[in-house]
């Protein structure tokens, strides 16, 4: 049995990278820190593998991270606090 869990995640405006997201969500604490995981193949955007720390996230795009199953952050709009 499939136990994924979803979680929104608010952010400002309708894009944000995914560096700035993953740091947004707390998986990361650094930019540094962002980049290597992205680099090392272990971050899905939309259930493909993505390697550019400059990819832009859309509303409605999904991310998860490998070492992290079972959760999947979905991305949402229209907190004006949020990067």
């Amino acid at each position: 049995m499939d136990k994924t869990k979803s979680q929104k995640v608010r952010i400002s405006g309708k894009v944000i990278r995914l560096d700035q997201f993953l740091k947004w969500v707390g998986i990361v604490s650094t930019g540094g820190h962002a980049k290597e995981l992205i680099k090392s193949g272990s971050v899905f955007v939309n259930g493909v593998i993505e390697t550019h720390r400059g990819r832009k996230l859309n509303i409605g795009d999904t991310v998860n991270v490998e070492n992290m199953k079972g959760l999947v952050y979905e991305v949402m709009g229209d907190n004006e606090y949020a990067p």
